[in-house]
């Protein structure tokens, strides 16, 4: 009896405070972010330039929901097309129980499984439709603020009047041209587009999707983890590799997850993880590398900031599951001494992703934002994704190369190491050679730079 109590007393305290994240993370519309026009601003691997015409101000700023004002040229409307065409994935409330729980929202502590699913979609974005690939509805969408949402609504109001007053020439004018493009064209875009969905599905917030967020925490209960505890990004990088690796998909046959040991990558292990099975070809998969790495001490080694946007300049490089303290976010860019990222910490509604035709916009950010490097925790999971071996190979030359460390660095953030981990009689589990990456909360001794995710 008293047993039976206790559970409807977890099982209420668990629906409040599901309903208190709720609200507290569906009024998230921050201010306005600002980019300067006069320094370049970097997404995984592409360089963009927000130039001001007869600016005289070196230092003025425009703000990411204006960059498609008169004033600014150069490839404003490419970035904000770039970075909203990557996927976004947030909390979510109302879906299906979680397993081994009675959980149905993960607000207020899955942001690091929710980094981790934006790393890895970004991986199979990549793989599948490659790094100049953007989505034919990027620019439809309204930014995450009041003030531009409402401006933005005005001339679209203002806009449909001006083209119902046309009457449907325009109509016909674009039906005829989409005639006389039709064929091979169109044939591409939606086959891309289908891919798209896809990609999108695999991330559903239900039992049956290969990488939602069920099937992650169902996994993560091999390592002791429950729905409602805290992820760190160096759990979140074996957790997606199992993910990968028992998916049934298969799209999802051709790519694996190798995960870096102690701070180093071993090359023959990665080359392995190319050919796949025994038996197969030695380049029949591609390669998502995760490097779960410490940048500093109790505190991010600001040192390492050349470090982190040098890898951020790479096309190769997927992105970062990081954040600051308390908070998981995924680093996806930067501009100066500041990293842009797609935050998680947005509550939305669950959409069932089993129906054709379901709605992708709240799989997109139109809104990118941006916090200054010494803010960074310094545990963190870095992402590359290589071809086969041949790029591998180019991978490893570069970031040797990058990876050399100043004299106050002391020692780099990870290595690249010959032969495969056994040969260093690395025989101890990988999940118990993890530390300081993975610790449990619940025991004494937990530091600052944990990540408590609330």
């Amino acid at each position: 009896m008293e047993t039976k109590e206790t559970d409807e007393v977890e099982k209420l305290k668990s629906k409040l405070m599901s309903a208190w994240h709720n609200v507290k993370y569906s009024w998230v519309l921050k201010s306005k972010t600002a980019f300067s026009r006069n320094s370049p601003v970097f997404l995984l691997g592409k360089c963009y330039h927000f130039t001001a015409v007869d600016d005289e101000s070196p230092t003025e700023s425009c703000t990411a929901e204006a960059l498609d004002d008169d004033v600014v040229t150069g490839n404003a409307d490419g970035f904000r097309k770039d970075f909203t065409s990557r996927v976004w994935l947030t909390y979510r409330k109302e879906f299906p129980t979680l397993p081994g729980s009675t959980i149905t929202s993960d607000c207020g502590w899955g942001c690091t499984l929710r980094a981790g699913q934006m790393i890895l979609a970004q991986a199979l974005l990549l793989h599948i439709l490659g790094r100049d690939w953007t989505w034919a509805e990027a620019l439809t969408l309204e930014p995450l603020d009041t003030e531009t949402w409402t401006s933005s609504a005005a001339r679209r109001l203002v806009a449909t009047l001006e083209a119902s007053i046309q009457g449907e020439r325009v109509q016909v004018t674009q039906q005829r041209l989409c005639a006389a493009q039709g064929g091979a064209k169109e044939a591409e875009s939606y086959l891309q587009e289908a891919y798209h969905r896809t990609i999108v599905s695999w991330f559903g917030d239900g039992p049956s999707a290969l990488l939602g967020i069920h099937r992650l925490v169902q996994l993560g209960m091999t390592s002791g983890k429950r729905a409602g505890d805290w992820y760190g990004p160096a759990v979140m990088a074996h957790i997606l590799r199992k993910a990968v690796d028992e998916a049934v998909d298969a799209m999802l046959k051709g790519i694996s997850v190798y995960v870096a040991q102690d701070c180093t990558v071993y090359s023959a292990d990665v080359i392995d993880s190319h050919s796949g099975q025994t038996g197969t070809a030695p380049d029949s998969r591609a390669v998502i590398i995760l490097i779960p790495v410490r940048l500093g001490g109790e505190k991010i080694n600001p040192e390492y900031l050349s470090f982190v946007k040098s890898i951020l300049s790479l096309e190769y490089c997927i992105g970062i599951i990081g954040g600051k303290p308390k908070q998981a976010y995924y680093f996806v860019g930067f501009q100066d001494d500041s990293l842009i990222y797609m935050d998680p910490h947005y509550c939305q509604s669950f959409v069932d992703v089993s129906t054709s035709d379901f709605p992708l916009q709240s799989f997109h950010c139109p809104s990118p934002k941006k916090m200054p490097f010494s803010k960074m925790d310094p545990s963190c999971t870095i992402g590359f994704y290589s071809k086969n071996v041949e790029h591998y190979e180019r991978i490893s030359t570069e970031l040797s190369k990058i990876l050399q460390p100043s004299s106050k660095e002391k020692y780099p953030a990870f290595t690249f190491m010959k032969g495969h981990g056994k040969d260093y009689e690395l025989s101890t589990g990988i999940e118990k050679r993890e530390w300081p990456f993975i610790r449990d909360t619940r025991k004494a001794g937990t530091t600052l730079g944990d990540f408590v995710l609330l």
